[in-house]
């Protein structure tokens, strides 16, 4: 499913228009970001949590030459299903 596909069901599931829709779902993508970008974390209860992570530098390789390239630290983002959602799926 990509994001039209999920307006669309959105729309269709909560009798909203297809711009309502939009807005609403690009509004909690803003506020995920937001938050995640402040280093906190959003937690939907049943459904899991959106948080950041830092990621140590490290050292890779490149792919095309072989040679020691340094990779640097960089916040992350995770999601961590939570049990209903688990349970869902199994």
């Amino acid at each position: 499913m990509n994001k039209s596909e999920l307006i669309e069901h959105i729309a269709n599931q909560s009798d909203l228009s297809k711009a309502a829709a939009t807005r609403a779902l690009d509004a909690f993508i803003g506020a995920v970001k937001t938050t995640l970008k402040k280093g906190n974390s959003v937690s939907l209860v049943g459904f899991g949590t959106f948080a950041a992570s830092k990621r140590a530098a490290r050292t890779g390789r490149n792919p095309r030459t072989g040679a020691a390239i340094k990779i640097k630290a960089a916040k992350v983002p995770k999601f961590r299903p939570g049990k209903a959602l688990k349970d869902a799926l199994n």
